[in-house]
């Protein structure tokens, strides 16, 4: 059996790994710092470290030196988490058997992913299409699903929401969950079923206090047949399920601004902890600069996919500068007709274009399989319209007009995640 320890200060996030570990027949340990780490390198003589770049009492390098100098943990591998990950970083840990870098909040199924090559064994995940994300915003948390239902993902949720609530400090939050592009089938009801008794367990909410947004009749039924579940209410629109949270009556436009403000913005945290884990999104607030994109290299390749001139000039402009690959196309046939002689790392996908829109690019590449990073460009703000696009697994959302700094920013989140 082969042994990983993980160090890292974050309760949570040691937690729920060593769970997964465990899951997959590890034999995991945890370190809660630097000094705690060095004492169980020399009693566990693990195969594989993980471990966060910033720890108390010894620091990351420290801790490196030890595992380097021990001839029992020399050939060790290292996987290093970091919040932030500079060249000079990089360069430091050359020196030692480090195998692989991620950025926080991490991405769980890549980190599995890399476990599995670097030990050279099967890693069982959940490929189940699934997209599970949450964000606070005053006291409502929002809870987006799509796809559909995967153990694993829910699994995860658990430790999110309470990560997000020691964040934002939230004791009794109300909660909105949003169901959409989701094919339910009968075994889906034992996945509903923990699903919700996840969100309650983590939350310590009511149930008066959650709300399902679906057009699924099998939620309705599941939830109105369910002894456990029977006082959660479910809508069918937005509004009405908003309409209960927020205290407001769906008659005049202040409410749906309201409404949409709720829905597509995050509430900074109240205290300077950082998320460690990722649903989908990347919360990091980065200040993007022309630096930090070169930082990634030359070898990225984007795909710019609108009929505006004005907006493919933009964004020409702005990424031009940093020497990456730009491949412009003026309707959705044209890009689509392209995807197999090229590798996209990311995709700026406008969603009215004349021959083939941008949802239709989506679903297109939804039904093939295809998957790559898109940032969707729209003058439409309507809540239906974003709903949908979320429903397709989208990265990020950007009202027309776009700032040049908020594409730099929204690139460098996503592109991040894949260094």
């Amino acid at each position: 059996m082969k042994k990983i320890l993980v160090i890292d200060e974050s309760q949570l996030f040691r937690d729920y790994l060593l769970k997964k570990l465990e899951e997959n027949s590890f034999h995991a340990a945890a370190a809660i710092n630097g000094l705690d780490g060095i004492l169980k390198l020399r009693s566990e003589i693990p195969d594989l470290v993980i471990m966060d770049n910033y720890l108390s009492r010894k620091s990351s390098l420290e801790v490196l030196r030890e595992l380097k100098a021990n001839p029992n943990t020399v050939n060790a591998p290292v996987i290093m988490v970091s919040s932030k990950m500079d060249k000079s970083l990089v360069l430091e840990l050359t020196k030692f058997n480090v195998k692989k870098f991620f950025a926080k909040p991490i991405k769980i199924d890549s980190l599995m992913k890399a476990i599995s090559e670097i030990l050279h064994v099967n890693v069982d995940i959940d490929s189940t299409p699934c997209i599970i994300e949450a964000h606070f915003n005053d006291d409502i948390l929002f809870i987006e699903i799509a796809r559909g239902l995967n153990n694993e993902k829910i699994d995860l949720l658990k430790y999110k929401i309470a990560e997000l609530i020691e964040l934002y400090q939230v004791k009794l939050p109300k909660i909105l969950v949003m169901m959409s592009n989701i094919e339910f089938r009968e075994t889906d009801k034992e996945k509903l079923s923990y699903l919700f008794t996840t969100i309650f367990e983590k939350s310590n909410t009511k149930q008066k206090f959650v709300k399902i947004l679906t057009n699924a009749n099998f939620v309705t039924n599941f939830i109105s047949s369910s002894r456990d579940f029977k006082d959660i209410s479910v809508a069918s629109n937005l509004n009405e399920a908003m309409d209960d949270l927020i205290g407001l009556k769906p008659d005049n436009y202040a409410h749906d601004k309201i409404v949409h403000e709720k829905l597509l913005k995050t509430s900074v945290p109240k205290n300077d902890r950082e998320e460690n884990i990722q649903m989908r999104f990347d919360a990091e607030l980065l200040d993007a600069s022309a630096e930090k994109l070169e930082s990634l290299g030359k070898n990225i390749h984007l795909a710019i996919v609108d009929d505006d001139i004005v907006i493919q000039e933009l964004v020409k402009t702005v990424f031009s500068e940093v020497g990456w690959k730009i491949s412009i196309y003026e309707n959705g046939r044209k890009f689509v007709d392209n995807i197999a002689a090229n590798t996209f790392d990311l995709v700026f996908l406008d969603l009215m274009m004349p021959e083939m829109n941008g949802f239709q690019v989506m679903q297109y590449c939804q039904e093939r399989g295809l998957d790559f990073p898109i940032i969707v460009f729209s003058a439409l703000s309507r809540k239906e319209t974003v709903v949908k696009a979320v429903g397709f697994g989208i990265h990020s959302y950007l009202i027309k007009p776009l700032k040049p700094e908020t594409l730099m920013q929204k690139a460098l989140e996503i592109l991040k995640r894949n260094f």
